[in-house]
């Protein structure tokens, strides 16, 4: 039921950030229901808390914002950040893979999109050691899934570590699609976790291209653990928001920077 009693907005907002830090998470329509205001005004909300620092923002709603130390946010919640730019990514990246390939998909939320819209190939291999992207085939006859053994990272819901890695080293692959926690033009793709990334490294070593698949939030962002450097990157798909100058300087070393 919507509160009779109309709240200023200050009070509106210390409401909702002591929703977020009792329940974890909140969502657009509840709040909307809960103050009898337009969805607009509640993401309007939503966006100063963000720009305090107090929560992070979901499609459909946010989530209270990790304490500093804290393991990454999950992938579940991942998932649904900036979600609208990483489903454009992952349908144009899906759009090169044809009917016969052998590709990389990492664990990122990001490769996630691309597998959903490879469901219907024919004859595709697919390497990764991401879980829910290797779930995504279970209905779909046409897609052969190879996944390295390994320990279980619950943060990603991927298998890390040497054991079984071996296995990679048996294929190339057309096409290897990367996402990364941060992009520089010095720095190249970087990522949160050290294990993770030397998996994707032996992945990335083993694909013909090379394709980086990251939205606009992280372009000029550092994350602890290097992958790859601008110059092992065949290709970049992003999306529209994206640095204009940073995606121009790519173009002129030489690198297909796709925009969607």
């Amino acid at each position: 039921m919507a509160m009779t009693e109309k709240l200023f907005p200050a009070e509106r907002l210390d409401q909702i950030a002591g929703l977020l830090q009792q329940n974890g998470r909140v969502s657009v329509a509840g709040l909307q229901e809960r103050y009898g205001v337009s969805a607009v005004t509640i993401r309007n909300d939503l966006a100063t808390l963000e720009r305090q620092g107090l929560l992070v923002r979901t499609h459909g709603g946010a989530v209270t914002r990790p304490s500093v130390g804290m393991e990454p946010l999950a992938f579940a919640l991942r998932k649904e950040l900036h979600l609208a730019q990483k489903e454009r990514i992952g349908r144009s990246a899906a759009a090169l893979v044809r009917d016969g390939d052998s590709i990389a998909l990492d664990a990122s939320t990001t490769a996630w999109q691309v597998a959903r819209h490879l469901k219907d190939r024919r004859e595709l291999t697919v390497v990764t050691n991401g879980l829910f992207i290797a779930l995504e085939f279970v209905d779909s006859p046409g897609v052969t899934v190879v996944m390295p053994g390994g320990q279980l990272r619950a943060a990603s819901a991927s298998l890390v570590g040497s054991e079984g890695a071996s296995i990679l080293d048996r294929y190339h692959v057309q096409r290897g699609f990367f996402g990364g926690g941060g992009f520089t033009l010095e720095e190249g793709l970087t990522d949160t976790n050290q294990y993770e990334v030397e998996l994707k490294q032996r992945m990335l070593a083993r694909s013909k291209e090379v394709i980086a698949i990251v939205d606009s939030s992280k372009w000029g962002e550092v994350t602890f653990a290097p992958l790859a450097s601008v110059g092992q990157l065949d290709r970049v798909i992003t999306d529209e928001d994206a640095p204009t100058g940073m995606v121009a300087a790519l173009r002129d070393q030489g690198i297909d920077v796709i925009v969607v």
